[in-house]
């Protein structure tokens, strides 16, 4: 069973940076966008980043010019370099793959911390 697995969360102080990192433990066929979500206490999951096959890419607008989302389709990977991180940014961040056959595939969640 494939699964997707997330690393990087952690504790960080407002206006530092943070890598998130996501990998499919087996083989995925046809993705056809890798996402993140974040997700704040007793509120639904809200998309953060999508980048789609071709390497396009769309952001909310409160991550905009801070997130950058990157892929590498050799190592079903999916990547969120955050930068000037705000206390408004914690939540559990989740990544997820969409296949072309309309798979949802979701990791575990990690845990994001900003705080003095």
């Amino acid at each position: 069973q494939v699964q997707l697995v997330e690393s990087g969360g952690g504790l960080v102080q407002p206006g530092g940076s943070l890598r998130l990192s996501c990998a499919a433990s087996g083989s995925i066929f046809s993705i056809n966008s890798m996402n993140w979500y974040r997700q704040f206490p007793g509120k639904q999951r809200e998309l953060v980043a999508s980048i789609n096959s071709g390497g396009s890419t769309i952001y909310a607008d409160s991550v905009l010019g801070r997130f950058t989302i990157s892929r590498d389709n050799a190592k079903n990977s999916v990547y969120l370099q955050m930068n000037s991180l705000k206390a408004e940014d914690t939540a559990v961040y989740y990544c997820n793959f969409r296949t072309a056959l309309n798979d949802f595939y979701w990791g575990q969640g990690t845990q994001v911390t900003v705080s003095s």
